[in-house]
């Protein structure tokens, strides 16, 4: 089995692991077919609290960050190191994403894959996560539209991996931020209407 295979299968089958799905099935309750009908940590906030949609934002985070890792294992004890490496994890970070959003655990619909962005950020260069995070941190508080940082933090992370590792990876990052836009096509249509939940009332709100 070659080694892009193995990175693919890999970080397929870790981004089909969905915090939300572990937690509705404790809860007995159908997350992604509830709230905003999304699979996210952000409508497990609205539909149980804040305690809940940070634990499944902790496992979509973890999931991505140990597939990365697990990936480095693998590549390092095969050799593969420099520029083939990144862009190996890179492949890895754009199947998690894919394996998020079109889960086959959830008959290929999914979440919108934020959190498990923030992982990858985590496991591919500290730097590139310091400011991408801390991005998506600030938007999202300025403007309290969790996707307003979302939306910024793509774009840092396109701007940083083309100055730390070049045009390869950062076309699999081009390929990231267009399936987010896709994902969140909703969430701008109701800024624009002005019915999108704001993160300071996802916070109010009570299980």
């Amino acid at each position: 089995m070659g080694p892009v295979l193995i990175v693919v299968l890999i970080g397929y089958l870790f981004g089909c692991v969905h915090g939300s799905q572990i937690v509705g099935k404790y809860k007995q309750l159908d997350i992604k077919n509830k709230g905003v009908n999304n699979s996210g940590a952000s409508n497990t906030t609205i539909l149980l609290g804040w305690k809940y949609g940070i634990l499944v934002a902790l496992i979509d985070i973890l999931k991505a960050t140990l597939s990365i890792l697990l990936v480095l294992y693998i590549l390092e004890g095969q050799g593969i190191t420099g520029p083939e490496q990144i862009l190996l994890v890179y492949i890895n970070a754009l199947f998690i994403i894919i394996g998020h959003n079109y889960p086959v655990t959830m008959k290929f619909s999914g979440g919108k894959g934020t959190a498990s962005l923030v992982g990858v950020l985590l496991a591919v260069d500290w730097q590139i996560a310091i400011i991408g995070i801390g991005i998506l941190l600030l938007l999202t508080l300025a403007t309290d539209y969790l996707v307003v940082g979302v939306l910024f933090m793509y774009m840092s992370f396109l701007v940083t991996t083309y100055l730390f590792f070049g045009i390869e990876p950062t076309m699999i990052v081009v390929l990231l931020s267009v399936m987010s836009i896709i994902k969140h096509m909703e969430n701008y249509k109701r800024i624009f209407n002005r019915e999108e939940t704001r993160l300071s009332s996802m916070f109010r709100k009570q299980p």
